[in-house]
């Protein structure tokens, strides 16, 4: 399998990821990355509470919340969106400029799935948003 190709197996239809930041120049990293990946859709959004409301609408595969948004945190619209059964199950990855032990502790303990931190690594976040696709696809299949 060549390195460029994805580790995740291709979806019948495109996966969603839903990215919300408050950051220009960490949206488009991020639309870079995705770009490379067709088998994925990106939605953004920047900031917590369009966030929300685009998560209830889209019911994404996958989110990747900044903690630091300029309305409530990445931590109280994880609690709203975990508090909500249509979004409770969506594994969310916490993307965070806080990068001390007890930053990320507390974000795996407010249910994050993974807690990454700026500035983005490719490798890393390629590999953590394939194991959050996993999940997703393991959940879907045993709701089922």
């Amino acid at each position: 399998m060549n390195k460029d190709q994805a580790q995740v197996p291709r979806a019948a239809s495109p996966r969603t990821l839903l990215y919300v930041d408050d950051n220009p120049a960490d949206r488009k990293l991020v639309e870079t990355i995705v770009a490379r990946r067709p088998e994925l859709r990106l939605l953004t959004a920047v900031n917590g509470n369009s966030g929300i409301e685009l998560a209830r609408a889209s019911r994404p595969d996958v989110l990747l919340m900044d903690i630091n948004l300029p309305d409530i945190s990445g931590f109280k619209a994880l609690e709203i969106l975990r508090s909500e059964p249509a979004t409770a199950h969506i594994p969310a990855i916490a993307l965070s400029v806080n990068a001390m032990p007890l930053n990320v502790e507390s974000g795996l303990e407010a249910g994050f799935f993974r807690y990454m931190t700026k500035p983005i690594r490719v490798d890393e976040f390629m590999q953590t948003l394939d194991a959050a696709l996993e999940f997703a696809a393991s959940q879907s299949a045993r709701s089922k």
